[in-house]
């Protein structure tokens, strides 16, 4: 009979406790068969689940049904009484994470300090273990529409007339984004050279440049882009570029609309910022940013 590994909620602290070595008695387990007889629906699509392969792998001493649902003897013999079995859809979002994180916690160490953890958005908020709508990473529903159901906020910025093409399939929000935490803000991934994740698409501006534009390395990509949408070409914060380089390049702290600097003439007339200053993210041949060539 098949029995599972089981691996409790961690004691405060984060050290297993005496009560959680007494859980995983053997005798204990009834074998994912005997879970079958009663839940024959989600027994039968358990097959084609990733966690039935790590089963297979172990002679089906592997994650069965215990192995996340705890034991099952004393639920078996109280004719099926709920509260003797562990179950994630009446846990807390801690108990679930914590369950979840005893076999995931390698690949999603940083998830408790994630804006997710932190705001007790358990694993089961977006993963369905038994009826998952895609084949990969057992997702509830499929993207962008999982997490426009949080994030409602930014739904609408996909709509923009320029946009990341999110909506078009083109893209994930998981391309940007690593909903189970990183070291950045709005747990956004990094290039492999650690740059913003926008240089992993966006590599001719990654550099290394011999003169750096400062707010490229200080403030990031999103001081001059808008990274969902915008109304404005190249994703940017403002229609005109003149008013958005102005913001920085300007004798006035308080700049909103002028004054108009001595060096340029910044009438309607005359051509944008970057018609000279072509490479405004960084050179190699000019402090000016004046060649695109390099």
């Amino acid at each position: 009979m098949a029995c599972a590994i089981v691996k409790a909620s961690p004691a405060e602290g984060g050290k297993p406790g005496a009560s959680e070595a007494k859980q995983a008695d053997p005798s204990q387990f009834v074998g994912s068969e005997t879970c079958a007889t009663c839940h024959e629906e989600v027994a039968k699509g358990f097959a084609t689940n990733p966690h039935a392969k790590m089963a297979e792998m172990h002679g089906k001493n592997g994650v069965t049904c215990e192995g996340c649902h705890g034991p099952g003897k004393d639920h078996v013999d109280g004719g099926g009484d709920a509260a003797k079995i562990f179950n994630p859809a009446k846990a807390t979002a801690k108990e679930v994470d914590a369950k979840c994180l005893g076999c995931h916690q390698g690949e999603h160490a940083n998830f408790e300090r994630s804006a997710h953890g932190e705001g007790n958005v358990s694993c089961v908020a977006c993963h369905s273990v038994h009826k998952s709508e895609t084949a990969e990473h057992l997702l509830r529903a499929e993207q962008p529409q999982l997490c426009y159901q949080c994030h409602t906020d930014v739904k609408p910025q996909f709509s923009m007339p320029f946009h990341h093409k999110v909506d078009e399939g083109l893209m994930k929000c998981t391309d940007c984004h690593n909903p189970h935490g990183t070291y950045g803000q709005k747990a956004l991934k990094s290039s492999a050279q650690q740059d913003a994740v926008c240089t992993k698409c966006h590599t001719e501006t990654a550099g290394p440049f011999v003169y750096e534009h400062a707010v490229v390395r200080t403030e990031g990509c999103t001081a001059c882009h808008s990274p969902h949408g915008t109304p404005n070409p190249r994703l940017l914060n403002r229609a005109d570029v003149n008013t958005l380089c102005m913001q920085c390049h300007s004798p006035s702290p308080n700049f909103t609309t002028g004054p108009i600097p001595t060096f340029h003439n910044q009438a309607a007339q005359y051509q944008a910022c970057t018609i000279c200053h072509t490479s405004v993210h960084g050179s190699n041949t000019s402090q000016y940013f004046f060649n695109s060539t390099e």
